[in-house]
């Protein structure tokens, strides 16, 4: 094996363990998300003056 064939065997390896690294990184992502409903929604007007202290 010369010199030009161990360089693309190792750009292809680590190509592939970056595109292994994305794919587990958005998989983690994807199920740590927190639907957009559950971030907008908001607290009701009478229930805030309610609980605060006066």
């Amino acid at each position: 094996m010369n010199r030009d064939e161990s360089i693309s065997r190792g750009e292809r390896i680590e190509a592939a363990e970056r595109k292994a690294a994305k794919r587990r990184l958005l998989e983690q992502a994807e199920a740590e998300r927190v639907p957009v409903e559950e971030t907008t929604r908001a607290v009701p007007d009478r229930r805030w003056r309610r609980d605060r202290p006066e």
